[in-house]
C-alpha cells in the first residue's frame, strides 16, 4: 500500500477523547473493520484464546447494531483470513464453530432487522455444512434493503486479485474481452466485492498498523482509523469515535480540495 497508515500516537489520542456526536452527513457509506486482539484479550485475563473469540462475537453484534443506528450502508468485517489456517487446528475448529453458531443464532434477527448478509472469500477447505449455512443466510436476506453486512470469511486480498486475473484471462482467451479494453472497471467487475462500494473508512483494533491482506484493491482511497481497543472491548463508543475521526478528514482522492486548489 502506498498511502501511510495513521500513527500509533494518533490512535491513542483518539481513544482518549470523549465520544462526540456524529453528523448524519459525515457518516461513511461503507465501514470495514479488521477485528484484531481476541487472543490478547483472553491472554490478559488468563482465559483460553477461544474465549476471546467468543467475546469478539458480542462485539460483532454491537458493531452491526451501531452501524445500522448510524445509517451506515455497508459494514464489512474480517471474519477469517486464509492465513488463519496456520493457527492450531483446535482454534480453527473453534472459530468455525463460532461462525456457524453466529449465523444460526443471529440470522433471524438480522433478517427481521432488514440486514442483508453477503459472504466473500474462497470456498476451498470449508466443510459442506458451513457452506450450506452461509448460502442459506445469503439467500434468505438477499432482498433486504437495510444495512449490508459483508463477512470476509476464508478471504485473502491477494488471492481475490489472482482469481480476478484468472477470470479476465479466461474472457480474453474465449474472445469475450479485448485486452486493450481492460481497465479498473473491468477488474472491479470480477472481484468478490463487485456491486459493493469501496470502503470509506477502515477501522483496525488493537493498535496494529497493517492491512493484513484485507481488501488491498478496494481500500486504495479509504481513510484509516487505528484504535488501541482489543476487539472484544470494541463498543458503540469506539465506533462513534472512529466515525467522528473520519468526519474530520479532508478526503482528496489524490487531488486538492477547493480551499487548497
Amino acid at each position: 500500500m502506498s498511502r501511510p497508515m495513521p500513527s500509533e500516537s494518533t490512535a491513542l489520542s483518539l481513544a482518549a477523547d470523549p465520544s462526540p456526536a456524529v453528523e448524519p452527513a459525515r457518516v461513511p457509506r461503507h465501514v470495514a473493520i479488521i477485528m484484531d486482539g481476541n487472543g490478547r484479550w483472553a491472554a490478559r485475563r488468563g482465559l483460553p484464546r477461544l474465549e476471546g473469540h467468543r467475546r469478539g462475537i458480542e462485539a460483532v453484534r454491537s458493531a452491526v447494531r451501531t452501524a445500522g443506528e448510524m445509517g451506515v450502508g455497508y459494514l464489512t468485517i474480517y471474519g477469517f483470513s486464509i492465513e488463519n489456517w496456520r493457527r492450531p487446528a483446535d482454534e480453527v475448529s473453534g472459530l468455525f464453530g463460532l461462525m456457524k453458531r453466529f449465523v444460526r443464532v443471529d440470522l433471524a434477527q438480522l433478517h427481521d432487522a432488514n440486514v442483508r448478509l453477503r459472504v466473500i472469500g474462497g470456498r476451498t477447505g470449508l466443510d459442506d455444512d458451513i457452506l450450506a449455512l452461509l448460502d442459506e443466510a445469503q439467500d434468505l436476506t438477499r432482498r433486504n434493503t437495510g444495512l449490508t453486512l459483508v463477512v470476509a470469511f476464508n478471504y485473502g486480498g491477494r488471492q481475490e486479485i489472482v482469481e480476478a486475473a484468472r477470470e479476465i484471462a479466461r474472457q480474453v482467451r474465449d474472445g469475450r474481452l479485448d485486452p486493450d479494453e481492460i481497465d479498473a472497471c473491468t477488474i472491479e467487475s470480477v472481484l468478490a466485492t463487485r456491486g459493493i462500494p469501496d470502503p470509506d473508512l477502515v477501522i483496525r483494533t488493537s493498535g496494529e498498523l497493517r492491512l493484513s491482506n484485507f481488501l488491498p484493491w478496494q481500500t486504495t482511497y479509504s481513510e484509516f482509523v487505528v484504535l488501541p481497543d482489543l476487539w472484544p472491548d470494541f463498543d458503540a463508543g469506539s465506533f462513534h469515535k472512529a466515525v467522528a475521526a473520519f468526519g474530520q478528514r479532508d478526503r482528496r482522492f489524490g487531488g486538492l480540495t477547493a480551499e487548497r486548489a
